[in-house]
């Protein structure tokens, strides 16, 4: 099993497992791999630590050489020009953030009713008291948006990702 660190072009970092290196690539030529964040399908792979399962006698001497290892491929990897790219967030915080993040994307499809493009419509039979109040969600344009809000009904984007709706593994 390899364990990958992966990155959208948003730079949503997140874990992907594959069964080898060309499973990845397989995957990735299928465009079979998103980010559970935004769905984007622009990813690449990010620096990962290795993961040893050693014995406890034998752990110390075979990670110091996987480190310098990892040190002298990191020293020949070809360098990104970072100086124009907006400040990122600590990983610690942007993984809570992306985690919160799917916890809510998760909340609102399990409680709310998916009614696809008649979304327009229903919001407004809901607001008149034509149907019943419920949590709703659907597609909208922009302009539909804008006469829903024009109206006093109160909608809001929120962009849920084919990923997001499925079980992570």
């Amino acid at each position: 099993m390899k364990v990958l660190d992966l990155l959208c072009d948003a730079d949503h970092r997140f874990e992907g497992w594959f069964a080898s290196e060309e499973d990845f690539q397989s995957q990735m030529e299928r465009a079979l791999v998103q980010c559970p964040m935004c769905g984007s399908g622009d990813i690449r792979k990010g620096l990962s630590a290795p993961r040893l399962n050693l014995r406890a006698s034998s752990a110390a001497p075979t990670s110091a050489r996987q480190g310098k290892a990892n040190e002298e491929e990191a020293a020949q990897a070809p360098r990104q020009d970072v100086s124009n790219r907006p400040q990122t967030l600590p990983a610690e915080l942007q993984s809570q953030l992306q985690d919160a993040w799917l916890r809510a994307a998760r909340h609102v499809i399990a409680n709310t009713e998916n009614v696809g493009e008649r979304f327009a419509q229903e919001a407004r039979r809901i607001h008149y008291g034509d149907a019943p109040e419920r949590g709703i969600r659907g597609q909208a344009s922009a302009e539909e948006t804008a006469e829903l809000l024009e109206e006093g009904i109160d909608v809001m984007p929120f962009v849920l990702p084919e990923s997001a709706k499925e079980t992570l593994q």
